[in-house]
Formats: C-alpha cells, sequence, structure tokens
C-alpha cells in the first residue's frame, strides 16, 4: 500500500513539475502547476475504476478502441479525396470521426469483452475463467430469506457474492412499500446485506450490469449469470427451473437445507412432541428442529405430548421432507407395569 502511495505523489510530482517549467497553452506558471495537479486527479480517478475492470473487458475496449482509430483513418482516407475541392471542414469531421468511431469501439469492446476465452492465449490469463467461475450471484428471495448469511459465516461459500444493482433497487422498493409486511421483509433483506458486507472474510461486489430490454428481475438474473460465467444462489422454486433450462447452475438453500436434515429409515424410533390433530382420523402432527413434518397415526389424542413413534415412511417433496409414524399404544401399556416392577 505505501509503495502505492509513493508511486501517485511521484506522479503528482512530476506532472505538476513539468506543467509548471513547461507551461501549456501560455499559462502562467502557479496555474500551469493546478492544471497537472487536476490532471493527476484524472488519472488517479481513471486509476480507481479500471481496478474494478475484469481484464476480460480492459482487452476488450483496447481491442475496441483500436479497431475504431482504424476505422476512422480509412474512412478519412476516403473524405480526403471526396472533399478535395473544399478542405476548410475536413480536420473538424475528421477529430469528429475518430472521436467517435474510438469512443463506439471502446463501449462495444468493453460491454463484449467479457466473451473473449483467454485461457486460449496460455496459461497467464488462466486465473481469469476461474475466478469468474467462483462468483455467486444473489437473488431478492434469497436475500430477504437471510439464511445466507449464517451459511457464508460458517464458510462453505467461497469466491465473491455479487448483488446486482437491480436486486438493490427491488429490495429498495419492498422496503418502501406501503405494505407493513412487505417493508419489513425489504428492511429485513437490506439488514442481511449489511451484516454480510462486514464479514471481514467475504468479498462482496456489487455489479451495474443491467438489460434495459428485460424487464422480469429472474430473467435478468440469468442474463447476468450467462455473462458472467456463473452461479445463481436462490430459494426460489420457479428461478431454480427457469435457470437450469437456460444452462445456468443454481444453488438452492431449499435443497441445501433438506440435504442436511436427519436421515430416518422405516422401522427406528424416535420421539417428538404432539402438536396438534392431522387431517386424517386419529392422526396427530408434530414437527422437528429444522421443520420436517413428522404425521402421526394413532396420536390424535396425545397432543401437547412427548411420545416414542416407529418410523414407517418418509416422504420426499419439492417442498421438502414428510415423516410417517405410527404410534403403538400396546408397546407403551407393556412398558409401564414393567417400569413399575423395576421402581419397586
Amino acid at each position: 500500500m505505501r509503495d502505492f502511495l509513493l508511486l501517485r505523489a511521484t506522479l503528482l510530482l512530476l506532472l505538476a513539475s513539468a506543467a509548471w517549467f513547461l507551461q501549456p497553452f501560455g499559462l502562467e506558471r502557479p496555474l500551469a502547476a493546478g492544471v497537472g495537479v487536476a490532471l493527476c486527479g484524472l488519472i488517479l480517478f481513471f486509476e480507481h475504476r479500471i481496478r474494478e475492470i475484469t481484464l476480460k473487458r480492459i482487452m476488450g475496449a483496447a481491442a475496441g478502441s483500436l479497431l475504431g482509430i482504424i476505422g476512422a483513418f480509412l474512412i478519412s482516407l476516403v473524405l480526403e479525396k471526396a472533399l478535395a475541392g473544399d478542405r476548410s471542414a475536413l480536420p473538424f469531421i475528421e477529430l469528429s470521426i475518430l472521436l467517435w468511431m474510438t469512443y463506439c469501439g471502446l463501449v462495444v469492446g468493453a460491454h463484449k469483452g467479457d466473451m473473449l476465452n483467454l485461457s486460449a492465449l496460455g496459461g497467464i490469463f488462466g486465473g481469469e475463467i476461474s475466478t469468474k467461475q467462483q462468483f455467486k450471484i444473489l437473488d431478492t428471495s434469497v436475500i430477504i430469506d437471510g439464511r445466507i448469511a449464517d451459511i457464508v459465516e460458517t464458510g462453505f461459500l467461497d469466491g465473491v457474492l455479487v448483488i446486482p444493482q437491480f436486486v438493490l433497487r427491488e429490495l429498495q422498493l419492498v422496503a418502501d412499500s406501503a405494505d407493513s409486511m412487505k417493508r419489513n421483509r425489504g428492511r429485513r433483506g437490506l439488514d442481511i446485506l449489511q451484516k454480510i458486507q462486514k464479514n471481514p472474510d467475504l468479498q462482496v461486489r456489487i455489479v451495474e450490469d443491467d438489460f434495459p430490454q428485460t424487464r422480469e428481475v429472474d430473467m435478468k438474473l440469468i442474463e447476468l449469470a450467462k455473462l458472467y460465467n456463473c452461479s445463481v444462489v436462490t430459494n426460489d422454486f420457479n428461478l431454480n427451473k427457469v435457470a437450469t433450462l437456460h444452462g445456468v447452475q443454481v444453488l438452492n438453500i431449499n435443497e441445501l437445507a433438506n440435504a442436511l436434515k436427519p436421515v430416518v429409515l422405516p422401522g427406528e424410533m424416535m420421539k417428538v412432541f404432539i402438536i396438534k390433530e392431522g387431517k386424517e382420523s386419529n392422526q396427530g402432527v408434530a414437527y422437528l428442529d429444522d421443520g420436517t413434518m413428522v404425521v402421526v397415526d394413532n396420536a390424535k389424542k396425545l397432543i401437547s405430548k412427548t411420545i416414542e413413534i416407529t418410523v414407517t415412511s418418509v416422504l420426499q417433496t419439492t417442498a421438502g421432507k414428510m415423516i410417517f409414524g405410527r404410534f403403538d399404544d400396546r408397546i407403551h401399556v407393556a412398558e409401564k407395569p414393567a417400569e413399575r416392577a423395576a421402581s419397586h
């Protein structure tokens, strides 16, 4: 860091000194030195902005600018012959075309630069591809959900978390909603983002890329994932399906939660707390700590009690896992006399 500060100070001193002695535009020396300082400020601002741009975009911008300059030169050759009679306006036209072609080449090259395959140019650029693939784009639903903050703290998500500007705008709209429930959800999402950004071991990047021709936020996320060749982190079932159809990798928080739920097999014994009646006759319903629903036969009269059941089957659905069990009162009736005999 000190080396960079020294380089910047040296640049400032050199530009100010050069302007002082050379006096550009016939300016007085103090004013000329001020112009040198201002020029140094512009260069440092450009340096700050260019550090956030990927190598692909820099190379694309350079190639686009070069093509624009070549195109402008060829056009100027044609104009010199076409306007041989009247050359008064030729310098201005040539300069305008040069600036126009260079600017267009710079913008188009930078925008399309992410399509370059730098790995084909040799191993020196190999890190660019791997870095891109480590990007993970967060969608609005997973931010509001909040579990992403706990997951990143465990260190299971590596790479860079990318938050698109259009997702931030959507969160802001939800946070400013007249509906109190939506407003609370939006504010929760903004709080989660602040919590994630405060994690010192995590890189969070806000990107300005947008797709004005695409109106739906979900499709914007898919297009952005294609552009950066990375995955989308979500808990939205529909986005998961659509992104998969488009060939975009999806990290679904709900699927992760389902995968981490305890595995139970038919015939195993487990203790549950019956909370309410089930839909079918003589059924009771319990929930495990992770939210898994347990439907228990012969447990309708055992509400607000902890009982031991035998697992009969496990059903995996898109919404999660359901466990079916049976309470055998004959076993418990036989156990109670044995417990009394043991106590005597």
